[in-house]
Order: structure tokens, then C-alpha cells, then sequence
């Protein structure tokens, strides 16, 4: 790719490929692929992502809100996709556009019992959520009963899956626990399933869970962060290349003397003489304040530039002392080398959230 000439975010749609494949050929044959693109795909591009990944052969899609899903059915994305969060005001629309709604408790399952009746549905694809120990959504044990009599009694829709959610797959300590959620979820979907009558799809496996529980890949998994380029562990990142580059470049340099201070609330004041850069993006793309005074770094020319002072709404500013460097010069914010999972560390949180954040106002840019 040509040298940055302003803030981008370039996308590997090839090293994509390569993660999904990889988490492929993790699982036996037969098993159905179901690949996360919520939150814009990570904070990537959820219609490109989506419609390469189509092409790729993935199963399934699964999004958090009804627009999200709405977003890739106007893309051309034609394989079902699973709403993972539904609300009760957008179960029209979930029909109208053909997406699946997880039912999570009896409000939204009486919901959407009397939508697809209004709406004249027979056998609309449901899926049913168990709870069996992240504490977020699901139903218990004990709506086993009420889930079965009221689907029972209605034509209006089928379970087409019954799911749950790995609390903490990636951590090998707590093996015991992810065990027991295993084994929790393997007893509640049969009971549902022989109160129903016939036999859903079953899925639990995350990322991690795809990576460290064989036992629980059951007739799908459903990947997220792995498909973007992280493994959860170093063993599992050799595996993995990071799909997303942020670039940016060096608006200006100044050269400050001891005691001058540089950006809001004099948060960094220089104890030499010192040279800084000011770069073309802020909290306002992405990068939180919290990556401010020192936390968090970007590349110049293979070297760490540190963040100095607060970041602003649209600028940061780098101490570039010891980097021979000009205004005009390709800055790396993270890459498949320095990531965002490393910078993210700088700031005692996740390449989730740094992944996320990345503002809709930065151009993406698809190497293919």
C-alpha cells in the first residue's frame, strides 16, 4: 500500500480469509461456521467484511441490534444472520428484513410470538438463549416448561437453535467452570429439545472456546475476534494476523524548551528541550483519553513515539525527541506487528474495545 497521507484504516480482507480458515480447520466436518460482524465488524467494516466472509462460505452471521442485521441485508448478504440482542420495537422489521431473533426471556418471547402471528409467519426461525453462567441474558432452568407450551401452542415459529455463552473459555484457570457450563448447557437443550418435540442446532463456542473446548463446538460455533486476527492467547496469535492497520501522519513538529508545557490542562510539561509531533487524530477516531500522558505509543520508522499530554477530540501529540522524522512522515498507530491488542495493554484494557472505537468518520481502506 502507498505511504499514509492521512488518517486511514487499511483492512486485509487476504489475512481475513486466512484467520477464518484457520478456525475452520479447527472443526470437524460438518460443523456450521457462524461469524460475528457486530459493532461494525469489530470496528472494521461490517458489509465488506460480511460479504467476503459470504464468499469465503461462511453459515451464518450473527449482529447484536436489528440495524446492524438490516445494514447487511441492503449489502447483499444472504445467508441468515442472528439478532443477538432484539428489542421489542424492532421485531417487525426483523421479520420484514428476514432475520433471526434470539429469545432471551418471556417478554420478548411473548413478543414475538404475537409479531410473527400479526404478521401471518409459519415456522419463523427462532433461537433460544440459556444462561449457564455469564449472568447477561438467557432464560433458566425453570421457563423450561413455559418456553415449550408456549411454542407448542403456536405455529408462528420454531426454534431453530438453542444457545449459550462461554463466560471465560479463554482462561485455562477457570477449566472447572467452562466445564460446568458445558455440561449445564448440554442439560438444559436437552430438556427443551424433548419438551419441543424434534431437535435444534446447538451452539457455545466463542473464539476460545472454538480454540480450547472441542467437546463444546456441538453443531456450530459462532467467531468473533478471532475472524479479526487475535487468538486470545500468545500460543493461539501465532495463528492469527491482525486484519486492521490504523495510519496516520505527522502534521506538524515542534521543538519546546524546558518548562513548556504541550496540549490541554498542561497535562505534560517538558523538564528539557524536546521535539513532539501533532497527528491528525484523537479521541474523537478512537483513541481514548486514556491512552494520554505517557500510556499509549504510536511507530515512526520502527520506533515508539509516546503519547504526551491529553489526547484532544482530533489530535494527539508524540514525543519524537530521539526519531528522525518530518511533517508529512506515515505514523502507525497499530498493525499486525504492533497491535492493538499491545497498545490496548497500555491502557489496561482489551483490543476489543480499541478495535470498536475506531470512529465511522475514518476512511477504510480494503487491501484484497
Amino acid at each position: 500500500m502507498p505511504k499514509a497521507q492521512e488518517t486511514v484504516l487499511e483492512i486485509d480482507l487476504k489475512a481475513l480469509r486466512e484467520n477464518y480458515q484457520y478456525l475452520r480447520s479447527q472443526l470437524e466436518n460438518g460443523v456450521k461456521f457462524l461469524a460475528v460482524v457486530k459493532a461494525f465488524a469489530y470496528g472494521s467494516d461490517s458489509t465488506e467484511i460480511a460479504l467476503e466472509l459470504q464468499k469465503a462460505g461462511v453459515d451464518y452471521f450473527a449482529v447484536a441490534y436489528t440495524s446492524e442485521g438490516v445494514l447487511l441485508r441492503d449489502a447483499g448478504i444472504s445467508k441468515p444472520i442472528l439478532v443477538l440482542h432484539p428489542q421489542a420495537i424492532n421485531l417487525k422489521t426483523i421479520i420484514d428484513r428476514c432475520l433471526e431473533p434470539n429469545l432471551y426471556n418471556n417478554k420478548i418471547l411473548d413478543a414475538f410470538l404475537a409479531a410473527a402471528a400479526d404478521e401471518n409467519q409459519t415456522h419463523y426461525p427462532v433461537h433460544i438463549k440459556f444462561n449457564t453462567g455469564l449472568n447477561r441474558l438467557g432464560f433458566i432452568e425453570t421457563d423450561i416448561p413455559t418456553i415449550a407450551s408456549k411454542i407448542n401452542k403456536s405455529r408462528s415459529i420454531k426454534v431453530k437453535s438453542i444457545f449459550s455463552h462461554l463466560a471465560a473459555s479463554e482462561d485455562l484457570k477457570e477449566r472447572e467452570f467452562t466445564l460446568n457450563q458445558i455440561k449445564s448447557f448440554k442439560a438444559l437443550a436437552k430438556k427443551l429439545s424433548d419438551a419441543l418435540g424434534y431437535q435444534p442446532m446447538l451452539h457455545m463456542s466463542n473464539t476460545s472456546g472454538v480454540l480450547n473446548y472441542p467437546e463444546a463446538h456441538f453443531d456450530m460455533v459462532r467467531s468473533g475476534i478471532g475472524l479479526y486476527g487475535f487468538g486470545n492467547s500468545v500460543k493461539e496469535n501465532q495463528h492469527f494476523k491482525p486484519i486492521a492497520t490504523l495510519k496516520t501522519i505527522i502534521s506538524q513538529i515542534h521543538t519546546i524548551k524546558k518548562g513548556d508545557s504541550v496540549g490541554y490542562n498542561r497535562a505534560f510539561v517538558s523538564d528539557s528541550e524536546q521535539r513532539t509531533a501533532t497527528l491528525p487524530i484523537g479521541h474523537a477516531d478512537g483513541i481514548g483519553r486514556q491512552y494520554g500522558k505517557g500510556k499509549g505509543y504510536v511507530m515512526i520508522h520502527g520506533k515508539r513515539a509516546p503519547i504526551v499530554g491529553n489526547v484532544c477530540m482530533d489530535m494527539i501529540m508524540v514525543n519524537v525527541t530521539d526519531i528522525d522524522c518530518k511533517e508529512g512522515d506515515e505514523v502507525i498507530v497499530f498493525d499486525a506487528t504492533n497491535t492493538a491488542e499491545d497498545l490496548a495493554k497500555t491502557a489496561q484494557t482489551i483490543s476489543y474495545e480499541i478495535l470498536t472505537a475506531i470512529s465511522q468518520r475514518v476512511k477504510r481502506v480494503f487491501i484484497r
